[in-house]
């Protein structure tokens, strides 16, 4: 890891992500899901553009069709539209929740797994300490970096209690590692 931290220190950072509308934060999140990350970067400007001075009410009216046509299946659409109308309802409540309650009640989002909820506090509510074990591009970084092809649950457990309380930084390491194709074994 120091290998990382020398190449990579002044080029990453939790605070080039943050964003005080936490709704599009998510919605930008399941976007990410399970697509390029290059994919992702075209879509999520697109999305911004087609909702850009819209209020949270006006995005859920949004046809879905309208919101499918910038590349957003009809499935994340839902879902998507599923965030914004919980931030409707709770915007000024989430300011007052612990971390544990947040969790709760994003998960309870339909569309919002554990993956979301990890990037979230990671990014948007810059928490130092999380590493998404369920995060594909950070598992290969720790196998390419680690030499470890058949990576076992312990010792990613391991790795992850050696880099605590700075998993997050860790985690940008890694993907930074992954990126650019520069491992340190």
């Amino acid at each position: 890891m120091n290998f990382l931290i020398k190449k990579y220190h002044d080029k990453i950072s939790l605070d080039d992500y943050k964003s005080t509308n936490y709704a599009l934060s998510l919605s930008n999140l399941i976007i990410d899901q399970q697509i390029s990350f290059k994919a992702a970067i075209t879509i999520k400007k697109r999305f911004a553009l087609l909702i850009e001075n819209l209020s949270f009410q006006e995005i859920l009216d949004l046809d879905d069709d309208k919101i499918q046509s910038i590349g957003v299946s009809f499935r994340k659409v839902a879902y998507i539209k599923n965030v914004f109308s919980f931030f409707i309802k709770n915007e000024k409540k989430i300011l007052h929740f612990s971390e544990e309650k947040l969790q709760k009640e994003l998960i309870s989002i339909k569309g919002i797994g554990k993956w979301t909820v990890e990037m979230f506090l990671m990014f948007e509510l810059g928490k130092p300490n999380i590493f998404s074990k369920g995060d594909i591009a950070l598992i290969n970084s720790v196998k390419k970096n680690y030499k470890m092809d058949d990576l076992k649950n312990s010792e990613l457990d391991s790795l992850i209690k050696s880099w605590s309380p700075y998993n997050s930084t860790a985690s940008l390491l890694l993907w930074k590692s992954i990126e650019e194709k520069v491992f340190f074994n």
